[in-house]
């Protein structure tokens, strides 16, 4: 059976999110940049320096979704040009973790230096970013939940939506106590957990890149299922993993013992309802036959 490599894949049938959201984030990166250079809070542009993060990986993530829809020419990609998207999920990873290492940096080198904030327009511009954010959060809820590259701009905007908040608790504070060190300290705060989330995507993506078997699905228990189909007496060979978010894939050896044709569609049609697996390359192998197993 063909299999179309032009599909639309979980994050190219969210395309649309990320594109408002792209826009919704590139805006406001210009307000909040010149807002935390005027203010001089570093609160505010440690957040700005993350949100431009956000705006490449918002935009690397739609490079990712039409990449991926891109016919094969060539002939040589014969799983089409899926992994993409994982490719800029690993990038935004990547992205996180050197923002969280720069606004810990730049943290740590102010401490003890004489510094002003203006905490008036902090307020403005940090509840202004946590609309916006907000916003985005919505428009990628549902994507992130299916995609992979969808869940990494996801979680750069989630991100982005505590940072935010942040640079709103740290004008009160700064406001309240007179002590700047609370703007120090809220950066670091957004550095850590924007590290920690990084550190997830990042773990994810090399499962998918490793070949594991993908979360939620149970070698041994679609071993077993396959194994209870009447005619099929062995079950050898199983591989499981991940194309792209939204898109498993599997392949098996089946010994058989009757119509192969209806062991087949059988099998396949197990393999879909029981486990959404819709590409699978099943081998069928009559029970006389001696199959060769591979050294590796």
């Amino acid at each position: 059976m063909g299999h179309d490599h032009g599909a639309l894949s979980a994050a190219g049938r969210h395309r649309w999110r990320l594109v408002v959201t792209f826009g919704l984030i590139a805006t406001f990166f210009a307000v909040e940049l010149v807002a935390g250079i005027i203010t001089g809070s570093l609160a505010l542009l440690s957040d700005a320096g993350h949100m431009a993060a956000d705006v490449v990986a918002l935009g690397s993530a739609l490079v990712a979704t039409r990449l991926a829809a891109r016919g094969d020419r060539t002939g040589r990609r014969t799983y089409g040009s899926y992994r993409a998207e994982i490719f800029a999920s690993g990038f935004i990873a990547l992205l996180m973790l050197g923002m969280a290492i720069a606004i810990a940096a730049s943290a740590v080198a102010r401490i003890g230096e004489p510094v002003e904030v203006e905490t008036g327009p902090m307020l403005v511009v940090g509840t202004l970013g946590l609309i916006v954010n907000l916003v985005a959060m919505l428009l990628l809820r549902a994507g992130a939940k299916q995609s992979l590259n969808l869940k990494g701009a996801y979680l750069e905007v989630l991100a982005d939506t505590l940072g935010s908040v942040g640079v709103i608790a740290a004008a009160l504070l700064v406001r309240a106590t007179g002590d700047t060190w609370w703007d120090t300290a809220v950066a670091v705060a957004i550095g850590v957990f924007v590290a920690v989330r990084a550190v997830m995507l990042g773990r994810e993506v090399l499962q998918v890149l490793g070949q594991n078997a993908p979360d939620g699905l149970d070698p041994a228990a679609i071993e077993t299922r396959l194994r209870a189909i009447p005619g099929i007496e062995e079950v050898h060979d199983l591989h499981l993993w991940t194309l792209t978010s939204g898109m498993d894939v599997a392949t098996a050896h089946l010994v058989v013992s009757d119509d192969p044709h209806d062991m087949l569609d059988r099998a396949n049609a197990a393999l879909r309802e029981d486990f959404g697996i819709e590409h699978a390359t099943l081998q069928i192998e009559p029970t006389s036959h001696d199959c060769h197993h591979p050294a590796w």
